[in-house]
């Protein structure tokens, strides 16, 4: 799960990822929109605001939250554009 603004999703974002902003009012109900019963790998620029939007699931109910540490700036496989 991409947490980032969708101008910062559409520059660059790991194969499959599902773009879900953090920042948008909405985005607590997004992820209640998710199976709670699946493994999310998320991560943002840095991994700064992932790492809120894990806790945000965790307090939900999602089970199997991981946040990629160092966001996509530690991603060194080819991203999508």
């Amino acid at each position: 799960v991409d947490v980032r603004t969708p101008m910062e999703y559409n520059q660059g974002h790991i194969p499959n990822a599902l773009l879900i902003d953090i920042s948008n009012p909405g985005f607590t109900m997004e992820i209640e929109q998710l199976d709670k019963a699946k493994t999310y790998l998320l991560y943002c620029r840095s991994g700064n605001r992932s790492y809120y939007a894990g806790r945000e699931m965790l307090k939900r109910g999602f089970d199997k939250v991981y946040n990629l540490v160092d966001g996509i700036l530690g991603w060194y496989e080819p991203l999508v554009k």
